[in-house]
């Protein structure tokens, strides 16, 4: 209804007795008698007047309902129904009324009040809350014995809080602005989606594994995430819309138990990520070569590199002349120590014993440099625009700034193998007759910047296949350190200070005592000669030497050895040489296994020893599931090949390690 003018507002109403609220004439007042000594008076008043002082019905806004003192109380238990809420003072706090109460009037009492003044009012409900259920009350519940809701347990099983909110749908494609297909299209693959979903949640159902249950879905939850795949492929990916969802139903139509019971957990993990079980370690994959270790240690020489071609991409196959020597010698004096930066490609000079003005070992003051090599963006076949390159250490894009991280002092590198003899000369593995090549060596060096180039900071050796150590020992450098190179070597100035020198007896050799923790201190090799000297007592020329990107391990600790196994050259990157695989990303790939996870505090150098050894193992079994499938045979360590029907195997159709691994 409308709200008046107040033309009326000064005519008596014709009705004597009109009980109406909102009547537009005016009616006489009927005051009683005010209240007296601040008592209250037993009707709720209205005030009707207005701001000329004239009685009105009604105002122009909301009227302001005036309760007397006496009957509050009452009003109130009444409307709210007992809830009282708390003042500033409390519920039981104290009301003051002014002596000049207003006027009751008598046609409006406590029985007169519209049903919204008295009906029961319920709280405001929570945010949270939806506005559908705030009007809903339930009786608490006792607190279950056992897991927090929600909380997944230790044996797999998640309760039923880890579930999406859904509404009630049918199983109809949802109506987009673009649809990729027709409807008719659309409705067909979100009904095979619904029946092979429909397939996995009975199995789920029906499994005899009490602790998925709450994997399980209803037939509406079902329905809502059949529908959120479709509108989400939909949206993403229109232009393959009927191919992505038809390889996801041929996916179902094959998928086992628990992989659909793997997918769910994935789900629950992604929106209720505090309810996710924490993530357990994979185990790596377990590598059966169905050969002992004597037998595989015969199949390594078919991996052997092939010496001719090593030449052109580092290695050192044979040792340089002194002739060549001495020409590099007067080239680095001609050259009166200046050399280019590693890191930032900067011109600087070395000073090998300290500059005698200021005792520097370098000049060009503080190197600024980025860590991380740059990482180029992955190129799919529509991408057409430039995309820039960025380093992952900061995620700048090449070009943008001169680098990340400040050293003290430059550093150099030397690559050239004639200056590289001219520090320390090459010496080839020594023949050792009483030693048997019946074992394999894994090894891995760490370099760290001298005033002499890089330079073997610690050698590492394992044997093959079983990973048992055999060396390991810390080596001080003939020249002055620059910089240990501690974020990749994983060597730190502390090793050295708490290092043993080799041949002392240490509280390891005797053991600890009881209750105490023994301390790990690696040896110290005086020189890169001795710890040389150190590796090759577990060396002949014929013993398989395993390493990654070996031509740099070698390099540094100045050995030539012909019986080379290089992980790099078995799994080769598809462009080829000189780029090569990272020995992190080949054990992720081909084992599932991560390694180098230190972060700031560098590699392990034993752990990559290992690490290139399991992938040698991994390609021995590979060789020979496809020797067998060719006809080979092994028996009591001698290997077999095929041989025509109706022949019989002979002493001398033994072949043990033809071949090599070609370098392509």
């Amino acid at each position: 209804m409308f709200s008046t003018i107040g033309l009326f507002n000064k005519i008596p109403c014709p009705e004597s007795s009109c009980q109406l609220l909102r009547c537009i004439f005016s009616h006489e007042s009927t005051n009683t008698q005010a209240c007296t000594n601040g008592a209250a008076a037993s009707s709720p008043v209205l005030d009707l007047r207005s701001k000329d002082g004239d009685e009105v019905d009604r105002p122009h806004k909301k009227r302001r309902l005036d309760i007397e003192l006496g009957d509050e109380k009452d009003l109130t238990e009444q409307a709210t129904d007992g809830f009282v809420p708390a003042g500033p003072s409390g519920p039981e706090s104290t009301t003051q009324v002014a002596s000049d109460a207003r006027p009751s009037n008598p046609r409006f009492h406590k029985s007169s009040l519209p049903s919204s003044a008295t009906r029961t009012v319920s709280p405001p409900p929570l945010r949270s809350q939806k506005i559908g259920s705030a009007m809903e009350t339930k009786p608490p519940q006792e607190k279950a014995i056992g897991h927090e809701p929600g909380e997944i347990s230790k044996t797999g099983a998640v309760s039923s809080k880890a579930r999406k909110e859904t509404k009630e749908e049918s199983l109809n494609p949802r109506m987009l602005q673009n649809p990729p297909a027709s409807h008719a299209v659309r409705l067909k693959l979100v009904t095979m989606l619904h029946e092979h979903m429909v397939r996995l949640n009975n199995e789920i159902k029906n499994s005899l594994d009490n602790s998925k249950s709450a994997l399980e879905l209803s037939e509406q939850e079902m329905i809502t995430e059949v529908l959120e795949e479709e509108e989400k492929v939909a949206k993403e990916n229109p232009s393959v819309y009927s191919n992505i969802l038809k390889l996801r139903i041929v996916a179902l139509k094959k998928m086992k138990l628990e992989e659909w019971k793997k997918e769910r957990l994935k789900q629950i993990a992604k929106y209720y990520p505090d309810e996710a079980p924490a993530s357990v370690p994979k185990p790596s994959i377990a590598i059966e070569t169905g050969l002992s270790h004597a037998e595989e240690i015969a199949m390594l020489p078919r991996l052997f590199a092939e010496q001719e071609c090593l030449a052109r991409f580092g290695y050192v196959p044979v040792a340089p002349s002194d002739a060549e020597i001495t020409v590099a010698c007067k080239g680095v004096e001609a050259s009166q120590g200046w050399e280019q930066c590693d890191r930032c490609k900067t011109r600087f000079q070395v000073f090998p014993g300290r500059r005698a003005e200021d005792g520097a070992l370098t000049s060009g003051g503080h190197c600024t440099y980025h860590y991380a090599r740059p990482l180029r963006p992955t190129r799919e076949k529509a991408d057409t625009g430039h995309k820039e390159s960025i380093y992952p250490c900061c995620n700048q894009p090449v070009g943008s700034s001169i680098g990340c991280t400040t050293a003290s002092t430059h550093v150099y590198k030397i690559s050239d193998v004639k200056r590289l003899a001219m520090v320390m000369p090459f010496k080839k593995t020594p023949p050792q007759a009483s030693k048997k090549p019946d074992k394999a060596v894994c090894f891995d060096c760490e370099m760290g910047y001298t005033t002499l180039g890089m330079e073997l900071i610690r050698l590492t050796a394992t044997s093959w296949p079983n990973g048992d150590e055999l060396l390991d020992v810390l080596v001080r450098p003939m020249g002055e350190v620059l910089d240990l190179n501690s974020r990749f070597s994983g060597v730190w100035p502390e090793h050295y200070s708490n290092a043993i020198p080799c041949g002392s007896t240490t509280q390891d050799d005797v053991g600890p005592e009881a209750g105490e923790v023994p301390e790990t201190k690696l040896r110290l090799a005086e020189s890169p000669a001795v710890a040389r000297e150190l590796l090759f007592q577990h060396l002949t020329p014929k013993t398989p030497l395993i390493a990654h990107a070996a031509e740099n391990d070698l390099n540094a600790a100045r050995i030539i050895h012909p019986s080379l196994i290089d992980t790099v050259l078995l799994y080769p990157h598809p462009r080829g040489l000189p780029i090569r695989n990272g020995l992190k990303m080949l054990m992720k790939r081909h084992l599932d296994k991560n390694i180098q996870m230190g972060g700031a505090q560098g590699h392990d150098s034993k752990e990559d020893a290992r690490a290139s050894g399991e992938l040698v193992r991994l390609k021995v079994a590979e060789m020979w599931k496809g020797m067998m499938r060719e006809g080979w045979t092994v028996k009591d360590g001698v290997f077999y090949p095929p041989l025509p029907a109706g022949s019989t195997p002979s002493k001398t159709s033994k072949v043990l390690g033809v071949g090599g691994a070609r370098l392509k």
